[in-house]
């Protein structure tokens, strides 16, 4: 136990270690490019500085009236002696490396080179100057990178030589010498800085990762992705910009993506399924549990959750799963198991109508017998017939005769309008929706009947789906609602009835309506009955 502990603490501290050192190297790194484009501005300054003093330097000596004098008025030997004395002076005063003065012949009357006065000047960057030209040139020499100033010598409107003065320009290491000491202090400052920064950050990073190796991170991040993508429910998660950040395998197949899972991550939603009804959670900040929706022409239930994080709405998840399940489940809701219940009623009816009809023949009334089994035949064949050519579905059909044999078993009389007609379903709806819509308004007619004190309890079914519409209605004389009760009807959760798994019924019937596109009205008094109305444009 406590290796392993031992063994956490150094990974930790492996983890911080690396993130410090990494961390202080980009800060160090920033700061020496920082550092350098800043050294790299100031040596460019300087060398400007050192331009305009080279170019002053070289004014001030062409402007001169001895050297002119000298160079107009005097042979060679005493110009040049006259004409050095001066520039060293001035030469010295200024720092300069040289003050070259030339006639022009390009004669060198001054140098610091005394063995190169007198001698002809071969240099080709100077022949703008004997043009009147002003200009500054670099050029490499023995001591370097030299910045030079040509100045013509005038004398009224006429040259009469040329004047180059040269400075030195100081090299990186010069200029690292001449500002050591501001460039320790940076440099100190800057790691101290860097290492103090690298530390916080290490810090901050490592409570945003929780502690964790890159490693572990990495496995983590397989882990749920894999989790995700076992799972028998779809799963797809936004951020806030919509942007998709889950996306597992089962959501694929559900709504028919021919994309792999990894290639929808990071896309927006609308580009991928352009009807999830995820940005709505977003923007409301509010859930949905629940909901039937038709999305990517798949029918799914769909349960759609914000993301918050510190009180923040971040994204939203949806978790859904296919409507082929759910709603078997329903159909055991809401009718399809009272039907089978109604076939064993209807068995044990029939062995009833079997034993009078035996009673009769042993007390020898043949005829009677014959009768009574002539009238029972007739009624089913007349029932199981009209459905049969009326009624294009054997599902509905099904649930159909067995409400109407349930409703003999309570009493009730079931009728079905004799000119009814079912031929197809509507769009986006199936078998499945039909039996809950259906299965759910007539168990809710039986309700309100059983509930009624009348002698005559009715339940009249009208099915019609001529003239590019269907409508379907459910009527029934029991107790009726109030206007308070006809106005919660459809809540999901709401009953009247004091018993559990209550309230679920109409709110799937009108869910159906909705994905349908379709309408659903109510009429309904207190102690004279409720008619449901709803109709389906195709």
């Amino acid at each position: 136990m406590r290796s392993e502990g031992n063994e956490l603490k150094r990974r930790k501290l492996s983890m911080n270690s690396k993130i410090m050192f990494l961390t202080f190297f980009i800060i160090a790194f920033s700061f020496f490019i920082a550092g350098s484009f800043v050294l790299g501005s100031m040596i460019k300054e300087r060398e400007k500085e050192i331009g305009q003093r080279a170019m002053l330097v070289a004014r001030t000596v062409a402007n001169l009236p001895e050297l002119k004098t000298s160079l107009q008025n005097e042979n060679f030997g005493e110009a040049s002696k006259k004409i050095n004395q001066i520039v060293d002076e001035i030469r010295t005063i200024n720092r300069a490396e040289y003050i070259v003065v030339m006639d022009m012949n390009r004669i060198k009357y001054s140098h610091p080179s005394k063995n190169q006065i007198g001698q002809i000047s071969k240099s080709t960057d100077i022949n703008a100057a004997f043009a009147e030209h002003y200009y500054l040139s670099k050029a490499k020499g023995e001591k370097g990178i030299m910045l030079r100033a040509f100045v013509p010598i005038m004398d009224e409107n006429k040259q009469i030589g040329v004047t180059v003065v040269g400075y030195s320009l100081p090299t990186f290491s010069d200029f690292f010498s001449e500002y050591s000491n501001e460039i320790l202090i940076t440099f100190a400052l800057s790691m101290l800085f860097s290492a103090f920064g690298a530390k916080a950050l290490g810090m901050h990073i490592k409570k945003q990762i929780f502690g964790l190796e890159p490693h572990e991170i990495a496995k983590l991040y397989v882990e749920r992705t894999e989790t995700f993508n076992s799972m028998h429910d779809g799963i797809i998660a936004i951020d806030q910009d919509l942007k998709i950040t889950i996306f597992n395998q089962k959501a694929c197949e559900i709504l028919g993506v021919d994309l792999e899972p990894s290639q929808c991550i990071g896309k927006r939603i609308e580009d991928v399924i352009p009807d999830t009804r995820l940005p709505e959670i977003v923007y409301s900040k509010k859930p949905v549990y629940d909901q039937e929706i038709f999305v990517n022409n798949h029918s799914i239930l769909s349960n759609r959750i914000p993301i918050s994080v510190d009180g923040q709405v971040v994204g939203a998840v949806a978790v859904f799963k296919d409507l082929t399940a759910f709603k078997k489940m329903a159909e055991e809701l809401t009718g399809v198991k009272a039907y089978v219940q109604a076939l064993r009623v209807q068995t044990h009816e029939y062995k009833n109508k079997l034993h009078t009809i035996a009673g009769l023949l042993h007390l020898g009334r043949t005829k009677q017998a014959l009768e009574y089994l002539s009238q029972v035949s007739s009624q089913h064949d007349n029932v199981t017939k009209f459905l049969n050519e009326r009624i294009y579905n054997e599902n509905i059909s099904g649930l159909l005769l067995g409400k109407i044999i349930r409703g003999q078993e309570l009493g009730i009389r079931v009728t079905i309008d004799k000119e009814s007609r079912f031929t197809r379903f509507p769009e986006k709806l199936d078998y499945h929706d039909f039996v809950v819509l259906l299965g759910n308004l007539i168990e809710n007619a039986f309700d309100a009947l059983i509930m009624a004190n009348k002698d005559e309890k009715e339940i009249h079914i009208s099915i019609d789906d001529r003239d590019e519409v269907l409508a379907i209605e459910v009527s029934d004389n029991g107790i009726g609602m109030t206007e308070e009760v006809k106005s919660q009807i459809f809540e999901r959760g709401y009953s009247t009835k004091e018993k559990e798994n209550r309230g679920i019924g109409l709110y799937l019937v009108k869910e159906i309506v909705k994905k349908g596109n379709g309408v659903i009205e109510v009429y309904s008094e207190p102690d004279k009955g409720t008619t449901f109305l709803i109709s389906f444009n195709f």
